[in-house]
């Protein structure tokens, strides 16, 4: 697997949950966010000042996303970063998008975070 290079958001973000069927506005365009709709829940990840009030909210998360874009037949790219981090004892959020991975650590944990990063090898920018 080659070095990544991850950038580490300026951002505090949230993780909410809704009740099933709730409808959820997104958050303003520009920025990283996460709306998804499951059987069991909403979610939805935002920016720490941009909460819905009636959202159940676990606050203080930093997100780190991997620059580089790689084919979905590559594998291993997310386990890269995943496998320092638990070694490391840290907690994560992850999710993907179509052309790229974000790790969520909480914002007490960047620093640390950061640090296994570089340790496995990967280039962490922020």
């Amino acid at each position: 697997m080659p070095a990544l290079t991850l950038s580490l958001l300026t951002e505090t973000y949230a993780v909410c949950r809704f009740p099933t069927g709730t409808p959820v506005a997104m958050p303003q365009p520009g920025g990283f966010s996460l709306l998804v709709h499951a059987m069991e829940e909403t979610t939805l990840v935002c920016p720490q000042d941009e909460v819905p009030p009636d959202a159940e909210a676990d606050a203080g998360w930093r997100c780190f996303r991997i620059v580089q874009s790689f084919d979905f037949s590559v594998p291993g790219i997310l386990a890269s970063v995943l496998a320092p981090l638990a070694q490391a004892g840290i907690g994560i959020f992850a999710t993907s998008t179509f052309s790229t991975d974000y790790v969520l650590v909480k914002a007490g944990d960047a620093d640390r975070a950061a640090e296994a990063l570089r340790a496995a090898g990967h280039r962490v920018d922020g």
